[in-house]
């Protein structure tokens, strides 16, 4: 999943290729700048880190040590040269060896951390006893957790209504349609969020182990994903509650209420309750136009620094609510099986 997201970061916006009559490898043997952009270099430094460490815990019991180190780093290096290789085709975009190098020394020292870390979170971290705890084993329920955890990295684009995931207005290219007064986008933007919340607490009601606080576990996914709307907010040096409009309060109170009721239906109707909300949500978010009220956010978000970042997230604030929707048709589906046997 990191490789599939760092990959699309690098190239994006994925348009506009053409060859250069550059050969792609040969910004390895270029002159180094005399001065790099020390922001681009922390950038790249923290960009693959996680790689680092996530390829050692993926590596981990097969291959561990040094073994593993060299296997880490050599992979994220080796993927950062085909990134940049690539970007040679993309006219917004620069090959760099500084790049490359930044970012092997970022691979590097997340193994290095993997190294000292990934044993003891892989068999006796808090994490591993919190996961054995609260949720359901197996690693059909590890999915369902990534997808909570994508969810919560979609609020960090803030050009989408409140919890709204899966437009697709960009491929489509719907007619924007007739003006529509504010008090329209209030309410989509109230039942896209209460849909979208519902259908996450049945989410992790589906995977929490029985006796486990349901309730409680949700109002603290709810309330990570409130933080990162606002922080996200706060960064672009905004009004970190701007994004509470009348719509997203509405939707946040509605979406509480059924929620905290909903959870205690049985697990077959908590899992088709969820699919129809995420597939009503994400027709909503792309049947009403575009928002104008976002226009001086757009702004902002699509300039320096925030381009890679912008485009990582609409890709995941786009594909997520589809890979939930195939997820809890996985869960009915092993659930009938378990039955029938």
């Amino acid at each position: 999943m990191y490789v599939v997201l760092t990959a699309y970061a690098s190239l994006y916006p994925l348009s506009g290729w053409r060859d250069r009559g550059v050969p792609p490898f040969e910004y390895l043997v270029a002159p180094w700048p005399r001065a790099p952009g020390l922001f681009d270099v922390a950038v790249n430094v923290a960009g693959y880190m996680p790689y680092g460490l996530l390829c050692m815990a993926a590596l981990y019991p097969r291959l561990t040590g040094v073994a593993a180190l060299a296997v880490s780093v050599a992979s994220g290096t080796m993927l950062s040269i085909l990134m940049e290789a690539a970007q040679n085709y993309l006219p917004t975009r620069f090959s760099s060896n500084v790049d490359v190098a930044s970012n092997a020394v970022g691979a590097a020292l997340g193994a290095l951390l993997g190294l000292r870390l990934v044993p003891w979170l892989m068999e006796h971290g808090p994490f591993r006893r919190l996961r054995a705890a609260i949720f359901l084993p197996g690693v059909g329920v590890d999915v369902g957790l990534v997808l909570i955890g994508l969810w919560l990295f979609t609020q960090l684009n803030p050009t989408t209504l409140l919890f709204g995931t899966g437009d697709l207005r960009d491929l489509v290219a719907a007619p924007s349609g007739p003006p529509r007064p504010a008090e329209f986008f209030a309410s989509v933007e109230a039942l896209t969020a209460a849909a979208n919340l519902v259908s996450i607490a049945l989410l992790v009601s589906a995977l929490a182990a029985p006796g486990q606080p349901v309730r409680m576990l949700f109002a603290g996914v709810a309330a990570a994903a409130l933080c990162v709307k606002a922080l996200t907010f706060a960064l672009m040096r905004a009004d970190a509650f701007a994004w509470m409009t009348p719509g997203a309060q509405d939707g946040l109170v509605a979406g509480l209420v059924i929620a905290l009721a909903a959870v205690s239906l049985p697990r077959v109707a908590r899992l088709g309750l969820a699919a129809v909300l995420v597939m009503a949500a994400t027709v909503l978010v792309n049947l009403v136009p575009h928002n104008p009220y976002f226009s001086a956010t757009l702004r902002v978000w699509h300039q320096g620094h925030f381009f890679n970042f912008n485009g990582l997230t609409r890709l995941v604030c786009a594909a997520w609510p589809f890979a939930v929707l195939a997820y809890v048709v996985f869960l009915a589906s092993r659930r009938r099986r378990e039955g029938e046997a």
